[in-house]
C-alpha cells in the first residue's frame, strides 16, 4: 500500500465537511488525526495535508496524488487502485479493504479503524494515501 497512517488519513478525509472537525480511529480506538475543512492533521495537531478538488498534497505542498471518479492515481499519475461500491483495489485488482459504515476493513476483513463524521470519499483518500 502507501506510506504511513498519515497518507491515509488525508485519503480519509477528501470531502468532508467542512462544520466541524472530523476523526480517525484505528482498530484499537487510538486517534490516528482530523480534518477541519479541507486541511488534515495529525493526532498530536500537526499539520499534514491538505485536499484541492480532486488532488491530495502533503503538508509542504507536495502532490500525492489525486482521485478521478473511480480510480486513484499517484503524484506522477500512475494508477494505485480503484473503487468499485464499498471496496477497494490495487491497480493490478487486489482486494485492499472495503468501508462498512464507519469502519474500515483490510482486504482479509480485519477491522483496522473507526471513521466518525467522515464521508466515504475522505475514508478512501485516508486509506490509499495514508495507510
Amino acid at each position: 500500500m502507501s506510506k504511513s497512517p498519515i497518507a491515509a488519513l488525508l485519503i480519509v478525509l477528501l470531502l468532508m465537511p467542512s462544520a466541524f472537525a472530523q476523526r480517525l480511529y484505528d482498530s484499537s480506538g487510538r486517534a490516528l488525526g482530523r480534518v477541519d475543512a479541507e486541511r488534515f492533521y495529525s493526532a498530536s495537531g500537526q499539520n499534514i495535508g491538505r485536499v484541492d478538488g480532486e488532488r491530495v498534497y502533503d503538508s509542504s505542498g507536495r502532490q500525492l496524488g489525486r482521485i478521478d471518479a473511480n480510480r486513484v492515481y499517484n503524484a506522477s499519475g500512475s494508477p494505485m487502485g480503484r473503487i468499485d461500491g464499498d471496496r477497494l483495489y490495487s491497480a493490478s485488482g487486489t482486494p485492499l479493504g472495503r468501508i462498512d459504515g464507519d469502519r474500515l476493513y483490510d482486504g482479509s476483513g480485519h477491522q483496522i479503524g473507526r471513521a466518525d463524521g467522515l464521508r466515504r470519499m475522505q475514508i478512501i483518500v485516508f486509506f490509499y494515501f495514508f495507510m
